[in-house]
């Protein structure tokens, strides 16, 4: 997972926390206008006082009778002729019923407002994330960083002999070029081919259109029959190995295979291009340089 990926997933949940809070926040100040709360020091000391009552018997339960009692004690009175008091069992009376305020108990205007604006900035948040996400997350159904079908072997040869120019696929953004033959046993060597030789071994290579010094996009030259960057004039041959200028190494690649006589080619992973000297083919300048 790249690093812009992580960040944007990062940022998303922050977004996502913030969007909490606030709504949190809000609830709770609707909750405290519309029905009020007990501060955390006025409950504290009531169960202080409720605690102390209680250990002092101020809070010591009515008896209760049981039905065997209470049927004994009718008896005794009915004949011996004794009233028997019993103990209430009665709960005390209840406080008058209060009025609702019917201010508190609807949603006010300003709550209205409150829950209003909340809801409308959650839902810009989680659209503002959502195409964050999309934007970062990589694209793997197809373009650039998937399995790009080129074209058939056969096909992308003929173009190149026809039109003197590599074949280019704007789609993975890069160049297919002719491997020779007589070369790869010499690519073999190299560890930088290692990834790559089965598409030498095919008779293709395909080159990333990126210049290695400092990312320009690096053009074919028909008259050197050369890949020659036009910021700060590194050279490339045909197969992308540096013949001059400023660039570090060669051009970076992708991996090639051919099934079934049809060009595929992995965009997902860029292989590093050969360092500096590596020349498989030979091929010098054909003509005047375009840089």
């Amino acid at each position: 997972m790249s690093t812009g990926t992580i960040l944007g997933i990062v940022l998303a949940g922050v977004a996502l926390l913030a969007v909490i809070l606030l709504f949190t926040t809000a609830r709770r100040r609707d909750e405290n206008r519309a029905v009020g709360r007990l501060s955390r020091e006025t409950r504290t000391r009531d169960r202080s006082e409720s605690a102390a009552a209680e250990a002092l018997g101020d809070l010591e339960p009515p008896p209760v009778m049981t039905g065997r009692e209470v049927e004994r004690a009718a008896v005794a009175e009915r004949l011996e002729g004794r009233r028997v008091v019993l103990p209430a069992t009665t709960e005390p009376p209840r406080p008058p019923a209060v009025p609702v305020d019917m201010e508190t108990l609807e949603v006010t205007r300003r709550q209205f407002l409150n829950r209003g604006v909340v809801t409308l900035f959650t839902l810009g948040l989680a659209s503002f994330g959502g195409s964050m996400l999309a934007f970062l997350w990589p694209t793997l159904s197809g373009g650039f960083g998937s399995k790009i079908r080129a074209g058939t072997l056969e096909e992308i040869l003929g173009q190149i002999a026809d039109k003197k120019e590599p074949f280019y696929v704007a789609e993975g953004r890069f160049y297919i070029n002719p491997y020779p033959k007589d070369a790869v046993a010499k690519a073999k060597g190299i560890a930088a081919y290692a990834s790559v030789i089965e598409g030498y071994q095919a008779g293709v290579v395909a080159l990333y259109q990126k210049c290695v010094h400092l990312g320009c996009r690096v053009p074919w030259c028909p008259t050197s029959q050369w890949f020659e960057c036009p910021c700060h004039g590194s050279q490339y041959n045909r197969v992308g190995e540096k013949k001059g200028g400023p660039a570090p190494r060669g051009l970076d690649r992708f991996v090639v295979s051919v099934e079934g006589g049809v060009v595929n080619v992995d965009t997902k992973t860029i292989i590093v291009g050969p360092p500096i000297g590596t020349n498989t083919t030979g091929q010098e300048a054909e003509g005047p340089h375009c840089v």
